[in-house]
């Protein structure tokens, strides 16, 4: 699913078919971008849940591409949480709590190339993070999610993330009986949650940065060993319960 390519494409429409089958109302925001390799073309996807309009709303992010340059399928990284934000869909289609609106955002092109940079990587939520701040939309918080369907979940809240979403996240943890599952570590991740900081959001990552064949390794990650079989349903119920849960908090009343 590298970005600009077929496969990137098909992988939108089965995005698009998947999440209007659920119920929402699916666009497709196209683009094209500088990169390392010339210009290539991006497509990111949203779907507008709304529960009254004229409040703020809450942002909930997952990439869908997978690294260039490698053989890696993407099961978990990538896969997994465009999964779980369908699956939000469903769970929030025509319950999305009074007090805002729910802004799902697939994007594309959240690998880099070859290192991080304004030219490398990130350019889906650099995008949507722009137009939303083009927009003026309020936004109470946005919420990233990666490589949350590993067997053995173990979620991380990174250094560079929102501290009262980081207190929000361990509180929604525990009040869904899975608190054993969060905490907080101190990597500097880049993730499709730092342009939003860098344009005035707030914006935590929620990721499984322990993916591998032995506690404490991460030797599956960007590699042919990402596979389906690496994921589990538990985790991604999980996952899902966690964010529902901060997505309440944050617009509660």
């Amino acid at each position: 699913r590298d970005p600009g390519t077929p496969r990137a494409r098909q992988a939108a429409m089965f995005i698009l078919d998947a999440a209007s089958a659920a119920g929402a109302d699916v666009r497709l925001d196209s683009f094209t971008a500088k990169t390392p390799k010339g210009e290539r073309f991006f497509t990111n996807l949203t779907a507008e849940l709304r529960g009254d309009a004229s409040k703020p709303w809450v942002v909930v992010v997952s990439h869908y591409d997978t690294k260039p340059g490698t053989s890696c399928p993407g099961a978990n990284d990538g896969a997994s949480t465009t999964g779980l934000l369908v699956g939000l869909v469903r769970v929030l289609r025509g319950r999305v709590p009074s007090g805002g609106n729910v802004l799902l955002v697939w994007t594309d092109g959240e690998e880099c190339m070859d290192s991080y940079g304004p030219d490398d990587g990130l350019w889906g939520s650099r995008h949507a993070a722009q137009s939303l701040k083009e927009k003026g939309v309020e936004v109470k918080g946005v919420v990233c999610v990666d490589m949350l369907g590993d067997r053995d979940l173990n979620i991380s809240i990174p250094r560079n993330c929102d501290k009262s979403l980081a207190d929000l996240a361990l509180r929604a943890a525990a009040a869904t009986g899975h608190a054993g599952k969060v905490g907080r570590c101190d990597l500097l991740v880049k993730d499709d949650h730092v342009p939003f900081l860098e344009r005035g959001f707030k914006a935590i990552d929620l990721i499984d940065f322990d993916y591998g064949s032995a506690p404490g390794l991460n030797d599956y990650w960007h590699t042919a060993h990402d596979t389906a079989d690496k994921l589990s349903e538990d985790s991604l119920r999980v996952s899902g319960e966690i964010v529902l849960k901060m997505i309440e908090l944050l617009l509660e009343p």
